[in-house]
């Protein structure tokens, strides 16, 4: 295929503005699947999950024929706990498709997906779908477009993929405002060297890893030896696929095209997202080595918004665990694994996650796809640590960066994702916490109840934007640690369900931050610890030692339950023994032979309590997690 013949683009819109459905129709437009192979709505949502929660979780490319064209689309997820993948998606097009709902207009996420495909300097074609709907106000949400945009109203297209209006002019109007495939370099298209963009992988149990790529120069057959140049893997292309929307082998990938590679690997963390697939134009040059070729500059690696622990609900299913999450990682490749030791729940795992619906997901994945029932601890984000410069601490193991701050100290910065990490209280200065640039566009009437909590959550206002005469967004910049707390939820409570968020880590601040442990029979608990606030600490050891009562099971002993701060305790809960009657059995007998029972059994729980142990039932965490 020509390169003036190919055309890629992707779908980005806000969570629920009808991406698959819209994706589904051009499918069938174009001939790509029939009607009735349609097994169930949104084909390219593949796995049970997105399914059944109505949501795209993994970008998924497909290939398309319309009018000699060959059409290369991503559906990319509309969440913005996913926005990793709408960044890999962009980096691997030449146009975007923006849908807006006719009834909801632009929300969050669409402005987000917006500055993102500008940034990459796309062709952007604005689309409102559901203009069936009899609520829809196509007026009202093309001159919010128009405003954001700055185009002209005839340029967008208004279409309902539900009942297929309008749809086909879509794929036109992509042949005609979308660019012809980028050339890497600006170099001759005929140079036979390949460069190509690895933007996802995936793990195929017969196949190995399987390559997402993106052609910018050369080509790559079926057999050749290929080199990624970050990772330094030499791999042979087993097969080269593309998806319409079920796998067809080809015999080459041509300029330009987004297709898919059967590398043979056997872990996906050798053929990286972001890394570039290299063969030399003479398999001579110079002597095969990759080192002297430059990779593709397009997007950087995931970084883990949060951080929390994995457990399995018996220690003895850790094997289980392990084997699970080692398949879990292959297919998911904005999931950090790094194997943890707690005291109190045994061998697992410190993951990192994009934010708490990918949490949530990778939990119902290792319930739905391993049958493995797990404890998860409370979420933490990422803090910074400023300590002063002592190469003997273990904490200096990794070579950090020499600073000098204002008192012309020399100190290092250490990141502390679990806060058991965190050194004593003598031994650094400050710890800073990450900010979020948090967007809320809301209905005017629900301002003032969102204004509040934001102010309530630490927040520090930063400007207010009528979109309309009916829709303000209000910019607030707020701890990240504020938004993992049922943030989201309290949003949608107080504005009906009206109110759209998104955010962006934007920097660290220093703050007055403490550590607070959890103590139970006087030892630690290394899973409850918390990170937080001084104004709100008061509040969370409340909390903890209240759902700590509720949660752990009466003994025959008195189980004392403890929030330590810095060493001191701040709170104590007591949870009161079981007491067998001892004197139920005496019946006319002397008052002394009662006392002597009752003294017998309050020293045996003296003696109890001294190696009387508490198990922790998984409720305990789960309700810690609640609001």
């Amino acid at each position: 295929m020509e390169l003036k013949n190919i055309r890629n683009f992707c779908i980005i819109a806000h969570i629920d503005h009808g991406k698959s459905t819209l994706a589904d129709r051009l499918l069938e437009i174009t001939g790509t699947i029939d009607k009735r192979d349609m097994k169930h709505g949104q084909m390219l949502d593949t796995m049970e999950l997105e399914q059944e929660r109505g949501i795209t979780i993994k970008l998924q490319p497909v290939r398309m024929n319309w009018k000699g064209y060959e059409m290369n689309i991503i559906d990319t997820p509309g969440h913005v706990d996913f926005q990793y993948e709408v960044s890999r998606s962009l980096a691997s097009v030449e146009g975007a498709l923006l849908i807006v709902d006719a009834t909801q207009g632009i929300e969050a996420q669409t402005l987000s997906n917006v500055y993102m495909a500008i940034e990459n300097d796309l062709d952007i074609i604005p689309v409102i779908n559901k203009i069936d709907l009899p609520a829809a106000d196509f007026d009202k949400v093309s001159e919010e477009i128009v405003n954001l945009l700055g185009c002209d109203a005839d340029e967008i297209i208004g279409v309902s993929a539900k009942t297929w209006e309008n749809v086909e002019s879509i794929l036109d109007e992509v042949i005609q405002r979308v660019s012809s495939p980028k050339v890497y370099g600006d170099k001759n298209p005929n140079n036979d060297e390949l460069k190509a963009l690895v933007f996802d992988s995936q793990y195929d149990a017969y196949r190995g890893v399987v390559s997402y790529v993106k052609v910018f120069q050369g080509e790559i057959k079926k057999g050749d030896t290929c080199h990624f140049l970050n990772t330094g893997k030499k791999i042979i292309a087993l097969d080269v696929w593309h998806f319409s929307p079920v796998y067809e082998s080809d015999e080459k990938i041509g300029l330009g095209s987004v297709w898919y590679v059967v590398t043979g690997l056997k872990t996906i963390r050798d053929a990286k997202v972001g890394d570039t697939m290299w063969k030399p134009e003479d398999i001579e040059w110079p002597k095969d080595r990759a080192e002297d070729a430059t990779a593709i500059e397009w997007f950087g690696e995931v970084t883990p918004f949060i951080y929390a622990g994995i457990f399995a609900m018996d220690s003895s299913e850790y094997p289980l665990l392990k084997d699970a999450m080692e398949k879990l990682v292959l297919n998911d490749s904005a999931l950090f694994v790094e194997q943890e030791v707690s005291p109190a729940l045994g061998h697992g795992y410190r993951c990192g996650f994009l934010w708490l619906l990918h949490l949530d997901i990778v939990k119902e994945r290792l319930m739905r796809e391993f049958g493995m029932d797990v404890i998860m601890t409370a979420p933490q984000v990422t803090y910074r640590v400023m300590m002063l410069w002592d190469k003997t601490s273990e904490y200096f193991r990794h070579s950090p960066k020499l600073l000098e701050n204002e008192k012309g100290q020399k100190c290092t910065r250490i990141l502390i994702s679990n806060p058991e990490d965190l050194p004593k209280r003598e031994k650094y200065l400050y710890i800073e916490e990450p900010i979020a640039k948090v967007e809320i566009i809301t209905p005017q009437a629900y301002v003032w109840n969102l204004m509040t909590l934001s102010q309530d959550r630490r927040g520090n206002f930063k400007n207010q934007v009528f979109i309309d005469s009916d829709r303000v967004m209000l910019t607030y910049e707020l701890p990240m640690n504020e938004l993992i707390w049922d943030f989201y939820d309290e949003i949608k409570s107080l504005s009906s369900g009206y109110a759209s968020l998104n955010y962006e880590l934007i920097k660290y601040n220093e703050d007055d931050l403490v550590k607070l442990e959890v103590l139970i029979l006087e030892e630690k608990v290394d899973a409850l610890a918390f990170i937080c606030h001084k104004s709100q600490a008061r509040m969370l050891w409340w909390k903890v030692c209240a759902n700590l009562k509720e949660s752990i099971p009466k003994a025959l002993f008195v189980i004392k339950i403890q929030a330590v701060v810095w060493g001191d305790v701040v709170w104590r809960e007591n949870i009161s023994a079981m007491r067998k009657d001892v004197t139920a059995k005496l019946y006319g007998w002397d008052i002394s032979r009662k006392k002597k029972l009752l003294q017998k059994q309050a020293k045996g729980k003296k003696k109890m309590k001294q190696f009387g142990k508490v198990s922790l039932p998984s409720e305990a965490f789960v309700n810690l997690l609640k609001k």
